[in-house]
């Protein structure tokens, strides 16, 4: 926010939930008065009853990057998701859809399963993935079941890290720090309502599985089902994020082309002139 108030930039949110409207204490969607400063794109593109992918996402952002080359303004990219954002800047080419074939891989309880029958169709593809990401062992299933031909097959995938024109800059926090400041923020989103924003939405909706494995959603619609505490849900929030950023982290560090930055006190003051000197160098 700071650099694009300071430049004219505008930010592409580049985040598998703030596509969603309404969902928005949860993750952490800029606000109504950041969105008023400062132009953002990608955000609020689909009711959270409906599936969203990759290929979607991609064609959403590639045509916000040429909306603003057009407005004469940078683009600030802002993750979030490493794969929509790898789906971006290295315009990754994205397989087809089979619909029955993944409801028969929903239908499997066990993520060991898919990932044990993904190994055998597609070791590469397998030795790429998270074994506990089943959205991804799901989707490479998907693929390689569907289109007859392996997942990795499909271009150079995500660990190629090609040359690119856009810089990128990663900001670090010390374990520690981040721990805490994810308890932080979780106490804060409860305190704005996000409970009675989940409550609302699942009034309003019959949420899509994507949706509903969203960080804070997930854990207080267990909640609302009765199947678990308040305190119960929002302590698992906290452990979730943390491990989330873990894995996040651990999906960026991979890139080489990433330039880290490690926070000491204050990101603005540490981060924004290295954005800032990205920019113009860019420019």
């Amino acid at each position: 926010m700071a650099v694009a108030q300071e430049t004219g930039a505008h930010i592409v949110a580049v985040d598998a939930m703030q596509v969603y409207r309404g969902m928005d204490i949860g993750t952490a969607k800029p606000t109504a008065v950041d969105q008023a400063a400062v132009p953002h794109h990608c955000l609020d593109l689909v009711n959270p009853d409906e599936r969203f992918t990759v290929a979607e996402f991609k064609s959403h952002a590639t045509a916000a990057r040429e909306q603003i080359n057009k407005a004469g303004a940078d683009a600030l990219f802002v993750a979030g998701t490493g794969l929509y954002l790898t789906a971006v800047i290295d315009d990754l080419q994205l397989p087809g859809e089979w619909p029955e074939v993944r409801a028969t891989l929903q239908a499997e309880s066990s993520v060991d399963v898919l990932y044990a029958r993904l190994h055998h169709l597609d070791p590469l593809a397998a030795s790429r993935m998270d074994k506990s990401n089943r959205r991804r062992i799901e989707r490479a299933l998907e693929v390689c079941i569907g289109s007859g031909k392996p997942f990795s097959s499909f271009g150079p995938g995500t660990g190629a890290y090609p040359p690119s024109d856009v810089a990128q800059v990663g900001i670090f926090w010390p374990r520690e720090t981040l721990s805490s400041r994810i308890e932080q923020r979780v106490h804060a989103m409860m305190a704005a309502g996000l409970l009675d924003e989940v409550r609302s939405l699942a009034a309003r909706f019959a949420l899509s599985r994507e949706a509903r494995q969203a960080l804070g959603y997930k854990e207080l619609l267990d909640h609302l089902d009765g199947t678990m505490s308040l305190d119960a849900a929002v302590a698992q929030i906290v452990l979730h994020t943390r491990q989330f950023a873990v894995r996040q982290e651990r999906w960026f560090r991979r890139d080489p082309r990433i330039d880290w930055v490690t926070v000491q006190a204050d990101p603005v003051a540490e981060v924004a002139p290295i954005v800032l000197a990205a920019l113009r160098g860019a420019a």
